[in-house]
C-alpha cells in the first residue's frame, strides 16, 4: 500500500482522495467509511467505481491521518484491502459526509466478494417471532448473503445485481439509507414485503406437469415431503440441489437410481455439528471450516468405534458406500435453516443429502424453467424462488490434511477471489483441462479462477464455460491478449481456445508441467530456481504422445526436464480401463510378465470372452496407448487386492484402496518396493518399474493376506518411490524443493506419508492449499507457464 503524504500544518484544512482496491464492494465498506469519517469529524464523500472504492475526505490534518491509518486496519470482516492509494487535493469546503451514486466505466480494479453464509445476527432475526423478518427465507445484511452469484456487472450496486427486480419497500429503503443500520447500503436487502418469495411445485402422481402445492407455507410442506421420503429440488445460492432425508434408505436409493449414480458419495447437510459428531472425527480446523463464513463441504474421516448415542441420526449406508469419509456441510442460507425447522416446528430430518441439482455429467441447473424440465425425472417436488441465479456456483469441497485445508473443489465461498501471483503476467486466459474444468484470468500480480465448471464432454457444460468466461471478464480488468491451453490435441477446452484466439497467441502447456507450476505459484515461487514436481494423476498428454501420470519433473515456469517416471504399460481400450480397473490390473500383470492365473481377483472379475479379447489386444498392441499413470496403477492394485473391480465414478478404485489401507493393523510395517532403472541414453529419465510391487502383491494374495495389508504395503511402496527418486534428483541436480501435485495427492494418507518422509530428509515440500491438486488447479499453472513462454526474448 502506498504511504500517506506528509501531513500539513495543524491549522490548514486538508483534503485527500483515497482509492481502495480489493474486496471492498458488497461487504459494507462504504457504510464503514461513512461511520469512520463522520466519527472523526470529516467531510467529503465515498463512492463505488470499477476501480474500487474512492473516498474524498476533508478536515483537520490529524483526523485525516487517523482516517487513513484505520481504513485498512478496521475494515469490515468480509472486506479484503489489497491496496490504498492517496492523493492530496485542494480543499473544497464540503459540509457533511455523503455516499454518492456509484460510477460506471473504466477498467475494473475492484473485487467481487464470494457468497457468504448467513450471519448470527440474521439467524436471530429469522427465529424471532417479534422481528419483521421472522421466517423470511432471504434475510441477509451487509455481512452475509448472496454476492458473486447475483452480480451482473460493476460497480456493485443493487441495479447491477439480480435484486434489481425487487424494489425496496419503505422499511427496507429506510434501513438501506440509515448509516447506523446493519443493512446500510446492503445491496441484497430484502423482507417479506418486497421479496423474493418462495413457492413449492409438486409432481402429480399421474405424471402431468408440476403444479403449485396447496397451502400457504411452502417450507412447511417441503419439510413434510422430506420426512415422507420425497426427493426435493431446492434452489440455493448458486443453483439447485437435490435433497432427501439422508437417514431414509429408500429415499437415498431412489435418488441414486434416478440420477444413475451407483456409488459416488453424496454430500450431507447437517442441522448442526451435534448431529454428526458421533459419525466423524472433527478437529478444530474442520470445525472452523464447517461453522465459518465459507461453509464448504468438508470431507471428514468416519469414526471407527461404531458408537451412536440413542436418538442420534445415522445416514443410510447408501449415502457414501466404500468411502472412508463423509462429506458434511452446515446450513448456509436461511432456506436451509428453515428446511430443518425452527423451535416449535414439527420434527424434521436432521441429516439431508444435498447434492448438485443436475443430470449426471451436466452443469448445475440454475434456471427455474429448466429445473422443472431437466429435473422432472429426478425430483418429486421443487422449492423455487423468484431471485435469478446469474452465476452458477457449486458447493466447494475441502478436506484438512496435516492441519491445513486441502481444496478438492474451489467454488462457492472462494470464487471469484483472486490469488496473488509471484511474478507479473500479461493479460491472459488459461482455459484449464477437460475434466473438472476451471479456467483462469490473469493480469499483473493477480489471477482470478472461475468456479468449478465441470467435465467438458457435455455440450451444456461447454456452453456454461463460455458464459462463465464472458461473465468473469466483465467483472475483472482482464482483457486477454494471450491464451493458454493443454497440450492434448483433442481436449475440447484447447480446441475452444484455438477457435476463439482471434489473432491472439495460444500457448500449449504440458499437463504435468502445469500442475507443478500451479503448486509453485500458490507458494509464491518466482521460478528462479527449479523444483522437482512429483505429478501423479490419472491421465495427461505427454510430450511423447503417451499418457503420462507418474511423473518426476525438474521444472520452472520456462520449461521442464523429465527426470523420472513410472514405467510404461499398455492401457487397453482407454476409458474402458478407467471404468473397469481389472483391465488396468491385467495390463500391468501382462507388462510385468506375470501370468493370468485363475486365482487372481482381476482374472476372475473379467468375463471370459473379454479376457480372451484383451489377451489378443495386448499381444497385438491394438488400441493400447502406453501410460505411465500412477492413478491407473492405484486402480490396478485395487483390483489385484480384490478391493474394487468396477468403478462407477472417477477414482473410486483408488479411494477404496486408501480406505482399505486405513483399516490395516498398525503393527504391520511391511512395504513393497519398486525397481529403479537408470536412463538408457544421455538425457533420459529414471524409470520406476512396478513389476516387483505387483509380484509381491500377487504372493500376498495367494498367501491369503488381507486386502487391507496389501493396500497399506502398496501405499508404503509409493511413498518409498517418491523419497528415493527425490533423493537421486537432489544428488544429481541440487534440487531440494519438491511439489506434490496431481489428483493422486488428494489421497491424504499418501500425501501425509510422502511429505513426512521428504521433510525428515531435509526437503522443502510444497502441497496445495489454495487451489486443488487435481485438474481444478491446472489453469493457474497454465497461466504462469504461458506468461513465461510469451515473454519477448532478451
Amino acid at each position: 500500500m502506498s504511504g500517506a503524504p506528509p501531513t500539513p500544518a495543524v491549522d490548514t484544512p486538508l483534503r485527500r482522495r483515497v482509492t481502495v482496491r480489493g474486496v471492498v464492494q458488497g461487504v459494507g465498506f462504504r457504510p464503514f467509511v461513512h461511520a469512520l469519517a463522520t466519527g472523526l469529524g470529516l467531510c467529503g464523500h465515498v463512492t463505488n467505481t470499477p476501480q474500487g472504492v474512492v473516498v474524498e475526505v476533508e478536515g483537520v490534518p490529524g483526523a485525516v491521518a487517523r482516517f487513513c491509518d484505520r481504513l485498512a486496519v478496521d475494515a469490515p470482516p468480509l472486506a479484503r484491502v489489497d491496496a490504498v492509494h492517496h492523493q492530496d487535493l485542494p480543499a473544497a469546503g464540503d459540509s457533511g459526509f455523503t455516499i454518492l451514486t456509484s460510477r460506471a466505466g473504466g477498467a475494473g480494479g475492484t473485487l467481487i466478494p464470494p457468497d457468504t453464509a448467513t450471519c448470527d445476527a440474521c439467524l436471530r432475526e429469522l427465529a424471532d417471532p417479534a422481528d419483521r423478518r421472522h421466517r423470511h427465507p432471504f434475510v441477509n445484511c451487509t455481512h452475509c448473503g448472496p454476492r458473486f452469484t447475483i452480480v451482473t456487472g460493476l460497480p456493485y450496486d443493487r441495479a447491477s445485481t439480480t435484486m434489481a427486480d425487487f424494489p425496496m419497500c419503505p422499511d427496507c429503503a429506510r434501513e438501506y439509507g440509515d448509516p447506523a443500520d446493519r443493512r446500510f447500503h446492503a445491496q441484497p436487502v430484502a423482507c417479506p414485503r418486497c421479496g423474493p418469495r418462495l413457492r413449492l411445485m409438486v409432481r402429480p402422481a399421474d405424471g402431468t406437469a408440476p403444479r403449485p402445492a396447496p397451502g400457504a407455507d411452502p417450507l412447511a410442506a417441503a419439510r413434510a415431503l422430506l420426512a415422507d421420503g420425497a426427493v426435493l429440488a431446492v434452489k440455493s445460492l448458486g443453483g439447485y440441489h437435490l435433497a432427501c432425508d439422508a437417514t431414509d434408505t429408500g429415499a437415498v436409493t431412489r435418488l441414486r437410481r434416478r440420477k444413475a449414480r451407483a456409488s459416488k458419495p453424496f454430500a450431507l447437510m447437517a442441522r448442526s455439528l451435534a448431529d454428526v459428531e458421533h459419525l466423524v472425527t472433527i478437529g478444530p480446523e474442520e470445525r472452523d471450516l464447517l461453522a465459518g463464513t465459507t461453509r464448504p463441504v468438508v470431507l471428514l474421516r468416519r469414526r471407527t468405534d461404531g458408537a451412536c448415542p440413542a436418538g442420534a441420526p445415522r445416514p443410510a449406508d447408501a449415502v457414501a458406500p466404500g468411502s472412508p469419509d463423509l462429506g458434511v456441510m452446515l446450513p448456509y442460507t436461511p432456506v436451509h435453516q428453515l428446511l430443518f425447522g425452527l423451535p416449535g416446528d414439527p420434527e424434521s430430518p436432521r441429516l439431508l443429502v444435498m447434492t448438485s441439482g443436475n443430470v449426471s455429467g451436466e452443469p448445475i441447473v440454475t434456471d427455474d424453467r429448466q429445473a422443472l424440465e431437466r429435473l422432472a425425472h429426478l425430483a418429486d417436488a421443487w422449492l423455487l424462488h423468484d431471485r435469478t441465479v446469474h452465476v452458477p456456483c457449486d458447493d466447494s469441497v475441502v478436506r484438512v490434511c496435516d492441519g491445513q485445508p486441502l481444496i478438492v473443489r474451489r467454488a462457492r465461498g472462494y470464487a471469484p477471489l483472486p490469488l496473488t501471483l509471484p511474478a507479473p503476467v500479461r493479460p491472459a486466459l488459461a482455459v484449464g483441462g477437460d475434466l473438472k474444468n476451471v479456467f483462469c484470468l490473469g493480469e499483473g500480480d493477480r489471477a482470478w479462477l472461475s468456479a468449478h465448471i465441470g467435465d467438458m464432454d457435455d455440450l451444456a457444460t461447454q456452453q456454461a464455460f463460455e458464459r462463465a468466461v464472458a461473465h468473469l471478464e466483465s467483472v475483472t480488468p482482464v482483457r486477454p491478449a494471450l491464451l493458454a491451453a493443454d497440450l492434448h490435441p483433442d481436449y475440447r477446452s484447447a480446441r475452444w481456445a484455438v477457435r476463439n484466439a482471434r489473432g491472439r497467441t495460444v500457448v500449449r502447456v504440458q499437463h504435468h508441467h502445469a500442475h507443478t507450476a500451479a503448486a509453485m505459484a500458490e507458494h509464491g515461487l518466482d521460478g528462479s530456481r527449479p523444483v522437482l514436481g512429483v505429478a501423479f494423476d490419472g491421465t495427461g498428454y505427454g510430450a511423447d504422445g503417451a499418457v503420462w501420470g507418474g511423473e518426476f519433473l525438474l521444472a520452472d515456469y520456462a520449461g521442464f526436464t523429465r527426470f523420472g517416471h513410472l514405467a510404461y504399460a499398455p492401457l487397453p481400450g482407454g476409458d474402458a480401463a478407467v471404468r473397469r480397473p481389472y483391465r488396468s490390473a491385467l495390463a500391468r500383470l501382462w507388462a510385468a510378465g506375470i501370468g493370468w492365473a485363475d486365482d487372481l481377483p482381476p482374472v476372475t472379475a473379467c468375463p471370459p470372452d473379454e479376457l480372451r479379447v484383451l489377451a489378443v489386444q495386448l499381444e497385438r498392441g491394438f488400441q493400447c496407448v502406453p501410460t505411465s499413470s500412477m492413478g491407473r496403477l492405484f486402480d490396478a492394485v485395487s483390483s489385484l487386492a480384490g478391493v474394487c473391480h468396477r468403478a462407477g465414478h472417477e477414482a473410486q478404485a483408488a479411494v477404496e484402496l486408501e480406505a482399505a489401507a486405513l483399516r490395516a493393523p498398525a503393527d504391520d510395517a511391511t512395504a513393497y518396493a519398486f525397481a529403479l532403472e537408470e536412463p538408457r541414453a544421455a538425457g533420459g529419465a529414471v524409470r520406476a518399474e512396478p513389476a516387483p510391487v505387483l509380484a509381491a502383491a500377487v504372493r500376498d494374495v495367494r498367501a491369503g493376506v488381507a486386502p487391507e495389508l496389501i493396500a497399506a504395503r502398496f501405499h508404503r511402496a509409493v511413498t518409498g518411490l517418491v523419497h528415493r527418486i527425490c533423493v537421486r534428483a537432489r544428488e544429481r541436480t541440487g534440487a531440494d524443493t519438491v511439489a506434490l501435485t496431481g489428483g493422486v495427492f488428494l489421497n491424504a494418507l499418501l500425501s501425509r506419508a510422502c511429505a513426512e518422509a521428504l521433510r525428515a530428509d531435509g526437503f522443502t515440500v510444497l502441497r496445495h492449499r489454495l487451489v486443488p491438486p487435481g485438474d481444478g488447479g491446472l489453469a493457474l499453472g497454465q497461466l504462469m507457464v504461458a506468461a513465461r513462454a510469451a515473454e519477448p526474448p532478451g
